[in-house]
C-alpha cells in the first residue's frame, strides 16, 4: 500500500456553495483524467439531489458528517488507485494506491481510514 496524502494550506472549507455545481465540476474535472466516481459521501443538509443529466453515473449515496467523493483508476500492473476528494471550492484530496494482491477487505479499512483522515482534517483536529 502506498500512503500519499494531499495537503492544503488553506482550511477554509465552510464556504456554501452550490454543491450540485460544484460536485458536475470535480467529477468532470477527475473524469479528464481517467478517474470513475464509484461514491458520494454527503451531509443530510448538503443540496445533492437527483442525478439528471447522469452526472453521478450511478455512484452510490451515503450519508456521512462530511461531502466526499470517492473516485478510483486502475493503475499499472493491476494496480488500484482511489482517491477522496472533498467537496469544496478549495481542492483537498486524500490518496491511496493499492497493490493487486490486497485484498477487498484490507482495502475497505483503508478506505475507511481515509475517511476518518478527513474528519481529523476538518475539524482541525
Amino acid at each position: 500500500m502506498i500512503n500519499a496524502p494531499g495537503v492544503s494550506a488553506n482550511r477554509a472549507y465552510t464556504n456554501r456553495v452550490d454543491s450540485r455545481n460544484l460536485i458536475t465540476e470535480i467529477v468532470a474535472s477527475y473524469k479528464r483524467h481517467g478517474w470513475t466516481l464509484r461514491e458520494i459521501l454527503v451531509r443530510r443538509e448538503s443540496n445533492v439531489g437527483s442525478d439528471e443529466g447522469g452526472v453521478l453515473d450511478g455512484a452510490v449515496i451515503h450519508d456521512a458528517d462530511f461531502d466526499g467523493l470517492w473516485f478510483s483508476r486502475a493503475k499499472h500492473e493491476g494496480r488500484e488507485a482511489w482517491e477522496l476528494r472533498l467537496i469544496s471550492e478549495q481542492a483537498y484530496a486524500l490518496f491511496e494506491a493499492f497493490e493487486a494482491d490486497e485484498s477487498e477487505e484490507d482495502r475497505r479499512d483503508a478506505r475507511k481510514e481515509m475517511e476518518n483522515r478527513m474528519r481529523e482534517h476538518l475539524t482541525g483536529g
